[in-house]
């Protein structure tokens, strides 16, 4: 009986460590959270591929927490706007940033 109780609270520790593992924190995903930024990226990229006045190829995409980072080099301040406006029409986004140049 004493083998089967530390056996369970063996058990139990690595059950609870390993969810302490997957755990997010300010400057690190949860695995859920990080699907969830990977879908986003997807998204937005797509929104930016589909819309035809934008290249790109040009403009990187970087999903952290629901905040998109968009950067890159384009070459008027009217794809900066458009890049922007279409990544902030994706649901899940919750702000962006806006790290893009002009040529």
């Amino acid at each position: 009986m004493k083998l089967f109780k530390f056996f369970s609270a063996f058990f139990l520790s690595v059950v609870l460590v390993s969810f302490m593992g997957c755990a997010s924190t300010h400057t690190q995903e949860s695995t859920g959270a990080y699907i969830d930024d990977s879908v986003i990226t997807t998204k937005v990229k797509a929104a930016i591929f589909n819309e035809p006045t934008l290249k790109s190829t040009e403009i990187n995409v970087e999903t952290f927490k629901g905040v998109v980072q968009l950067s890159g080099f384009v070459n008027s301040q009217a794809d900066i706007n458009k890049a922007v406006e279409v990544a902030r029409n994706v649901k899940g986004v919750r702000s962006v940033k806006n790290d893009m140049r002009l040529k």
